[in-house]
């Protein structure tokens, strides 16, 4: 009896890896490649007009490394870059993985999200293009001159429930996250947005549940968009979202910091760094938006 991605996900403790839960498709007459896995997509971790794009990319991530894990013992994502191409809606999907090259340091594949249209007619929501590895070496010969954003104490941050109101209304991933936000950056909830285009604070997943590779594929698209701290309110759809992993993050909190220096034409770019509780860099991502449109 074939166990559906629900009913799998109905067992698991966290939320994120019920939200990302997979299961491999049993085909005996299909080949290697491509390997099917059935999802659900859980409207709780809707935000504007449809389902987190950092969610999203880890669930497509999970089917990757369950596969590239399997060919080849590459478990761990290295460089993930994902394409999206309409909204995704809560409700059964389907992803399908190909294994593009399998080498001994990384291996390569792509994801393709599909969900059904109310005709029945397939629509394919995200295109992913990954490297995975293997992380376990990754704390040898560390070289940066990078360093962590500075923020004030967790409990000295804003806690979302502080957020406007029509801004919750539109963000139910919020209930999942325990996010506080650097005093600093949060005049734009009053109404007195800073201009600068940064937004920083501490992160983790409310249910207690620790980092790890797969979820910084969402942490790094989790915080409110930088278009806020600009004065454009309203929901910013990605385009492209391209995360290195650079290390597997240490337990606790995690400090994030996202920031744009560029917006034209319609669209900005948005950087995000995340930093672990030993001072790690351990996730870089760049994301091209949709400017949101005003009135």
């Amino acid at each position: 009896m074939t166990t559906t991605a629900a009913e799998q996900a109905s067992g698991i403790d966290s939320e994120f890896d019920r939200g990302t839960a997979v299961v491999r498709r049993a085909d005996p007459a299909a080949g290697p490649d491509p390997v099917v896995y059935d999802a659900e997509l859980d409207g709780g971790w809707r935000i504007g007009g449809g389902i987190n794009g950092g969610l999203l990319l880890a669930l497509a991530g999970r089917a990757l490394a369950d596969h590239l894990g399997t060919a080849a013992g590459h478990a761990d994502p290295i460089s993930v870059s994902g394409y999206y191409l309409s909204a995704s809606r809560p409700g059964p999907a389907e992803v399908r993985t190909t294994a593009v090259r399998t080498g001994r340091t990384l291996s390569t594949g792509t994801a393709a999200l599909f969900q059904q249209r109310e005709d029945g007619t397939p629509v394919e929501r995200l295109r992913v293009l990954a490297s995975y590895g293997d992380l376990s070496g990754a704390e040898q010969d560390v070289r940066t001159s990078a360093t962590p954003p500075e923020l004030p104490p967790v409990e000295q941050c804003i806690g979302t429930e502080h957020a406007p109101p029509a801004f919750l209304k539109s963000a139910d991933l919020l209930n999942r996250l325990d996010l506080r936000l650097d005093p600093a950056c949060v005049g734009w909830a009053l109404g007195k947005p800073s201009g600068e285009g940064r937004i920083q604070g501490w992160l983790r997943l409310k249910d207690g549940r620790q980092p790890d590779p797969l979820m910084l594929l969402l942490a790094v698209d989790a915080l409110p968009p930088t278009t806020f701290d600009l004065g454009l309110p309203g929901w910013t759809p990605t385009v492209e979202l391209t995360v290195h992993v650079r290390a597997r993050p240490v337990p606790g909190w995690l400090r994030v910091v996202h920031s744009t220096r560029n917006l034209a034409g319609g669209f900005l770019e948005e950087d995000a760094e995340v930093w672990d509780e030993s001072g790690r860099l351990v996730a870089q991502s760049r994301q091209l938006a949709v400017v949101p449109r005003l009135g």
